[in-house]
C-alpha cells in the first residue's frame, strides 16, 4: 500500500500553511500557547479523520471486504514497501513534534505526541487493510512503523538532534508503463506506487558526530537502498515474465537543509517541510551482483 505517503504530504502542506505570515507568527514559542496547541491538536486531529475517512472511501470501497486477518508480505517487493513504512512513520513523527514545537510545549510532549500521530494512523491503516480481502493485517508493517517513530524518537532522547535522517528520492522507470494498474499511471501515482524509481536514504551529518572537525554543518553523507526489475510484489506472481529483480544500494552526498543557518522563521519551516528529500548530487550505485555505476546527479 502507498497511501500512507499521502499524509506526509498534508501534515507537510498543513505546517507550512500554517505557519505562513510574520516572522514572530512563525518563530515557535518560548513557553505553551495555548491558542496553538489546541489549533494543531484539531488540525492534525482532522487530517487524520479526514485521511482516514477518505481512504475507506476512495481506496477500500473498491474492494471487498473480508473478516480481519493478517497476512506475511514481507518478501514481497524486496522489503521496498517496508522501508516505505519506515520512512512514513519517522517523517510524520518528525512533523507532528514540530508542529508541538510551534505551540510550545516542552520536548517530551512533542515527542509523545508526534510519535502517537504518526503511529495512530498508520496502525489505523493496517486495521482497515485487516478488513479487507485484497490485503491483510501485516506484522512487518507494523514492525517497519515503529522503527520508524523509534529513529525519531530515540535521536531525540539520545542526542537532543536528528543524527541520522531518513530522506526520499524517486526517478520515473520504464516499468510503470507496463503495469499502469499495479504501478501507477502518470507521474503522479507513479511518485507513490513504483517501487522500482524509489530510493530511501539513511543522511547522515558528520559535523554532529566529530563537532570539533571543520566540515560544513550542513553536509551530510547518504547511504541509500532501491530495488529494480519488479513487476510485482513477488516474482512467482508473474510466472511467465522475466522480472530479473535486483538491489540496489548507494553512496551519496546529501544536504541537511535544517541545519542551514538563517534568521528567517520562513526559511526554517520550508527547508524543514523539504528536507524530506534526497538533494540530488554525484552518487555511485552498486547492485547485488556486483555492478558500479556512476550517476553525475542521481535522482
Amino acid at each position: 500500500m502507498k497511501y500512507y505517503k499521502f499524509l506526509i504530504l498534508c501534515c507537510a502542506f498543513q505546517l507550512s500553511w500554517s505557519q505562513t505570515g510574520l516572522n514572530s507568527f512563525l518563530k515557535p514559542s518560548d513557553s505553551l500557547h495555548k491558542g496553538r496547541f489546541k489549533a494543531v491538536l484539531v488540525t492534525e486531529g482532522s487530517l487524520v479523520g479526514v485521511s482516514l475517512i477518505g481512504l475507506n472511501q476512495l481506496w477500500y470501497a473498491n474492494y471487498p471486504k473480508s473478516k480481519f486477518h493478517t497476512i506475511n508480505d514481507s518478501d514481497e517487493w524486496l522489503q521496498m514497501d517496508k522501508l516505505g513504512h519506515t520512512f512514513s512513520a519517522y517523517q510524520l513523527s518528525r512533523l507532528g513534534a514540530q508542529s508541538f514545537e510551534w505551540a510550545g510545549a516542552n520536548k517530551n510532549k512533542q515527542l509523545v505526541y508526534g510519535a502517537s500521530l504518526s503511529l495512530g494512523f498508520l496502525t489505523a491503516v493496517e486495521v482497515m487493510d485487516g478488513f479487507s480481502a485484497e490485503w491483510g493485517f501485516s506484522w512487518s508493517d507494523m514492525a517497519a512503523n515503529v522503527s520508524g517513530a523509534g529513529l525519531f524518537v530515540g535521536q531525540e532522547l539520545l542526542w537532543k538532534e536528528q543524527r541520522i535522517k531518513l530522506k526520499y528520492s524517486f526517478h520515473r522507470t520504464r516499468f510503470a508503463p507496463q503495469r499502469p494498474n499495479k504501478l501507477g499511471n502518470g507521474l503522479n501515482e507513479e511518485f507513490l506506487k513504483d517501487y522500482n524509481g524509489q530510493t530511501y536514504w539513511l543522511s547522515i551529518n558528520p559535523h554532529s558526530f566529530f563537532k570539533q572537525s571543520n566540515l560544513p554543518k550542513w553536509l551530510n553523507v547518504a547511504v541509500g537502498y532501491g530495488a529494480s526489475g519488479m513487476l510485482s510484489g513477488r516474482s512467482e506472481t508473474l510466472p511467465h515474465i522475466n522480472q530479473n529483480r535486483f538491489r540496489q544500494f548507494y553512496l551519496s552526498f546529501d544536504v541537511d537543509l535544517e541545519r542551514i543557518e538563517t534568521q528567517s522563521a520562513f526559511l526554517k519551516t520550508l527547508f524543514s517541510v523539504i528536507n524530506v528529500v534526497k538533494v540530488p548530487l554525484p552518487t555511485l550505485e552498486f547492485t547485488n551482483d556486483s555492478r558500479l555505476k556512476w550517476h553525475a546527479f542521481y535522482f
